[in-house]
């Protein structure tokens, strides 16, 4: 309890029923006296709904619920409209403090409920979804909503508050580009951090409910740096990873074109070597660009003389970035990006001249298994809004969750979280026991079968949200707000990383590659 509510001055509910009319307005939401006499006329719905019946000078909780979210009461203009609570009563509304596990039932996956036990999550894990939880609730969601808003980037505190937790190094997943890193002052040491690890880091980010904001928040980077990291020469690699890891350099990976998206075999841009093989020309352009308007680096897929060579293009003289205008905020910074006859040393090849489909391809498992985390994630808060809603929401003078139709959409939509939570963590518990070689051959087909389903549920659970909530699921601000926004770019999870079709293909031709000969019915 603060300061303020302990200070308030008592007060019953007669004496508020007498203040019911313009000029002299109270109200009171759970057991708290708001005065709202001077707020009347600056009511965004208009004076007349506070001189409602049911509203002016009456206990307005249900009503008030019914309308707005519980954040509008925390805001300093209407902590100041308090003026008293009612005597011997007390708040029953209990607001999350950052850091907080929610108390909704299927609103956290059940690893982290105390009813449910796991064999795969360990102590570390458990300690770094703690500060990650803090964190994000701290530090990301404010700048997240305000920018999404805006369709600005991320700020500068945001990305230099990761950088010195050493989180971008963690959203690259396991590796030796974590040794001897201290990841949130030593919550988990670089050499322990595996996949599960790496999940509790993207699902604790995916909650913030910005989705534009999420793309452009260093999202180019965990497809961009890898080829880097993994195919870059010496010192550029060790240089540019370190600047990115920093936040003062910000990458993005540049593949998709006007013609190519999945066909990344028939990219049309093109790198031309010199006669003295010193430097690249590159000529083209690449669309849909996650991150492209923010980047100093881009990861490029071109055309060479014999095949596909990937190269590391810094951004100069000859590189133009258009923003793209899509559903989502342009916080994304998708762009559109020209390269008329930039020169780069030779040295900022990555990987082998003509094998640049293996260095492009090597990442592909590990960015749409990073999709998934983040898709069943934003599905489950999607379902926890609606499970809050219908609980709160009355209609026909019983709470919305009283009607069996309502009840028949949740049965589905937990069952859809709760699957691919599950298949989720099956497959991050094979990428732990499994070599890079090993996951790309068994694995390949397994994580592109979860991406479709995983992006395919979502699709489902946003069509019952927006059922659910009605008109509200399709309004950009208040009650539901994240719902609206999960309607209109979950969607980006079916196209991103290679669309729904194609990857359910690429399953299907990875399981026929090891059907026996042998077999008959």
């Amino acid at each position: 309890m603060t300061t303020q509510e302990q200070t308030l001055k008592p007060l019953t509910r007669d004496e508020v029923s007498k203040h019911n009319k313009a000029g002299d307005l109270w109200i009171i939401v759970d057991s708290i006296v708001y005065d709202l006499s001077k707020f009347g006329n600056l009511h965004p719905g208009g004076i007349g709904v506070l001189l409602d019946q049911e509203v002016a000078g009456q206990d307005a909780t249900t009503v008030f619920y019914g309308l707005h979210r519980s954040e509008i009461l925390q805001k300093p203009q209407y902590q100041r409209l308090k003026i008293g609570q009612i005597e011997n009563e007390k708040p029953i509304i209990k607001h999350l403090a950052p850091g907080d596990l929610s108390r909704v039932p299927y609103g956290e996956p059940t690893w982290l409920t105390p009813e449910f036990k796991s064999p795969y999550y360990k102590e570390s894990h458990r300690a770094l979804q703690k500060v990650m939880r803090k964190f994000v609730d701290e530090v990301i969601y404010p700048d997240a909503q305000a920018c999404e808003e805006s369709g600005k980037r991320a700020s500068k505190e945001v990305l230099e508050a990761m950088a010195k937790v050493n989180m971008n190094a963690m959203r690259l997943g396991p590796g030796k580009h974590l040794h001897g890193r201290q990841l949130f002052d030593g919550v988990v040491k670089g050499e322990e951090f595996d996949y599960f690890h790496e999940l509790v880091v993207t699902q604790e980010i995916s909650r913030m409910g910005a989705r534009g904001y999420g793309d452009g928040l260093n999202a180019g980077m965990v497809i961009g740096l890898p080829p880097v990291l993994n195919f870059g020469q010496e010192p550029l690699r060790s240089k540019v990873v370190e600047e990115v890891f920093s936040g003062q350099k910000v990458i993005s990976l540049a593949i998709s074109e006007a013609f190519a998206g999945s066909d990344v075999a028939n990219l049309r841009t093109t790198a031309t070597k010199s006669e003295d093989g010193k430097f690249w020309t590159i000529n083209g352009t690449k669309k849909w660009i996650s991150g492209g308007m923010h980047s100093d680096y881009f990861t490029v897929g071109a055309k060479t003389e014999g095949g596909l060579t990937a190269f590391l293009v810094p951004r100069g003289e000859g590189v133009e970035t258009k923003q793209i205008k899509t559903s989502y905020s342009t916080a994304a910074g998708t762009a559109y990006i020209t390269f008329d006859n930039v020169k780069i040393p030779a040295e900022n090849m990555l990987g082998p001249e003509d094998g640049g489909l293996l260095v492009i391809l090597s990442n592909f498992n590990h960015e749409r298994w990073v999709m998934c985390c983040a898709s069943a994630r934003s599905s489950r808060m999607v379902v926890e809004e609606c499970l809050k809603w219908a609980a709160q929401r009355e209609v026909f003078g019983k709470p919305l969750l009283a009607q069996a139709v309502i009840r028949a959409k949740f049965a589905s939509m937990i069952a859809k979280v709760e699957a691919i939570q599950a298949w989720l963590e099956s497959v991050t518990y094979q990428m732990n026991n499994m070599t890079y070689k090993e996951q790309s051959r068994n694995l390949a087909g397994q994580i592109a079968f979860l991406k479709m389903q995983s992006t395919r549920f979502a699709g489902e659970i946003a069509d019952d949200a927006v059922n659910i909530f009605g008109g509200r699921g399709l309004t950009k601000t208040g009650m539901g707000k994240f719902i609206e926004q999960f309607q209109r770019t979950q969607k980006f999870d079916a196209i991103l990383g290679g669309a729904e079709e194609v990857l359910g293909d690429l399953g299907v031709r990875q399981a026929m590659r090891k059907m026996p000969k042998d077999v008959r019915l």
